[in-house]
């Protein structure tokens, strides 16, 4: 990962501006440079991934014009070949050189263009304005803040902007740019597009070309790559094609509690037929209860999956970083989102199957790809999702939804159907019920934090205190500890979460108190 800084006007002391970019070093801890931009700043810190000379650094100039990206462009090659030929020059390796030449010859058009995960802030200093953008699914963060004067304040993380902003900071929309003093929406990869059939053997055939394609595109890296497995169908799917596209082991990393892990073995068993080079991190109530506080503070939300899942992803990463010299990790982020979780079983129609996913789409940026980013990032790590690939995301949304709501008796059948044949995967890890990660690790560690917020407020205490909170009140004791403190690190930015992230509670057998998928009567033998 890297981290960029746009100040459209900047009226911040520089020392003001330094410090606010050093709230997230970890994010591109090889380097760092501020530059003035017109009347405003560009800054930037690198995490070395790409074109690993020191002229991979950006920000990268063009003429008057300037560019910062934390993104991965993929399929660059040939287009920096087509550039050359136009007669544009290169200094570096960096897929991210080619993006001032593309915005030269297509203007803001080239956003629609690229094959990427991408948040960018561009000065263009022929028409002395700024020119921000993020990516269809939000993978790369960007927010922004608009001062009294109606210019914007861009980061990639709320903590760059918290010093700077005496207002309400807000997630840049996936999918859109900015230009011209507004924000325009470029892309929706929520949208279904025309229909492409309700045949599910032709989907299942498409959608296991697509994901190899994905998986593939997302390996080209300058630097070692590694795979977070937790031996569920995802990302172990993602790592059993990855195997297949190289020559050497593949390095896999899986964590649980110290008591009744449930996915450690089904990783392991799963790392073993793959014949990959697979570590067990280990994880203790000490250790999740400890890094409470740090993991709300580097995540900026109070959300409740969100912050449970993200303890063991987080300390997973920290082992990796400390043990290892992997800086690129594959995960499986994104599938629940496409094929459906535990509670889209209970959606009661193909319509309503698909609105809900569409709203999962729109808001991954705010919960498991946010998750994603921050436990991967803060310890200096690059995140790569091959479910979120955008020909893979469009080829999905645009599927029939009566066939890919749980007509099958089993979950994500699509998906699992399309690598059945030719031994991807043992069948008990094909056909394995989806547990969700944060019960997964051990359901001892949700039982761990809710007993732990139990102790801290007696019921009068919780309801008082709640009631001081109008946005996503918080309506458990785990969640008012949560949003406590959230609010010591971001005050008064709850709005940057739009909801806490709970099953459609206007569906039967979702009207739930929790948002565990342990909850729902369909669990069954997902947990064993």
């Amino acid at each position: 990962m890297c981290t960029v800084l746009g100040i459209e006007k900047c009226s911040f002391p520089m020392e003001q501006v330094v410090e606010s970019l050093a709230r997230t070093r970890s994010r591109g801890p090889d380097d760092e440079r501020i530059y003035q931009a017109g009347e405003g700043l560009l800054g930037f810190q690198r995490l070395t991934i790409m074109g690993l000379s020191e002229k991979g650094m950006q920000p990268f100039k063009l003429g008057n014009s300037m560019v910062v990206c934390n993104g991965e462009i993929y399929g660059f090659r040939p287009v920096k070949t087509e550039l050359i030929a136009r007669g544009y020059r290169f200094e570096s390796n960096s897929d991210c050189e080619v993006l001032l030449p593309l915005y030269k010859e297509y203007g803001t058009d080239m956003f629609r263009m690229l094959d990427a995960e991408f948040a960018m802030v561009l000065y263009d200093g022929d028409k002395d304005q700024f020119v921000a953008a993020r990516d269809p699914i939000g993978i790369r963060p960007l927010y922004y803040f608009i001062q009294k004067d109606g210019s914007y304040i861009f980061g990639s993380e709320p903590k760059n902007l918290i010093s700077l902003a005496d207002g309400q900071i807000l997630p840049f929309p996936p999918g859109c740019y900015y230009a011209d003093g507004k924000i325009t929406r470029y892309c929706d990869i929520s949208a279904a597009g025309p229909s492409t059939g309700s045949d599910p053997e032709a989907a299942a055939q498409n959608i296991k070309k697509l994901l190899v394609r994905a998986v593939a595109k997302r390996m080209d890296s300058d630097t070692p790559v590694g795979f977070l497995l937790s031996g569920g169908l995802d990302s172990s799917l993602v790592c059993s094609i990855a195997a297949r596209l190289t020559d050497k082991p593949i390095r896999t990393y899986a964590i649980g509690m110290d008591v009744n892990p449930i996915d450690l073995k089904y990783a392991r068993e799963t790392a073993e037929y793959l014949g990959a080079d697979h570590t067990e991190v280990i994880m203790t109530k000490d250790e999740v209860l400890s890094s409470l506080r740090d993991i709300i503070k580097l995540l900026g939300t109070f959300d409740i999956t969100t912050i449970r899942a993200s303890i063991g992803m987080y300390l997973c990463c920290k082992y990796i970083h400390e043990h290892s010299d992997i800086r690129v990790i594959l995960t499986g982020e994104v599938s629940d989102e496409l094929f459906g979780y535990k509670y889209t079983d209970f959606a009661p129609s193909p319509e309503e199957f698909q609105k809900e996913a569409a709203k999962r789409v729109r808001e991954l940026n705010c919960y498991d790809v946010l998750r994603a980013d921050r436990c991967i990032s803060v310890n200096s790590l690059e995140a790569r999702v091959p479910f979120g690939d955008l020909d893979f995301v469009h080829y999905v949304m645009s599927l029939d939804p009566s066939i890919k709501m749980n007509i099958y008796h089993k979950g994500k059948y699509l998906l699992r159907h399309a690598f059945e044949q030719g031994g991807w995967l043992p069948e008990s890890i094909l056909m394995r019920e989806k547990a969700a990660f944060s019960d997964a690790v051990g359901h001892s560690m949700v039982d761990d934090l809710k007993a732990y917020a139990e102790t801290m407020y007696t019921d009068e205490e919780f309801e008082k205190r709640r009631q001081m909170y109008d946005w996503c009140r918080p309506f458990t004791k785990e969640s008012l500890l949560y949003r406590e403190i959230f609010e010591e690190f971001y005050p008064g930015q709850a709005k940057m979460i739009p909801a806490f992230w709970m099953p459609n509670p206007t569906w039967p057998g979702c009207k739930v108190d929790d948002p565990s998928a342990r909850v729902l009567a369909n669990y069954g033998t997902s947990g064993i």
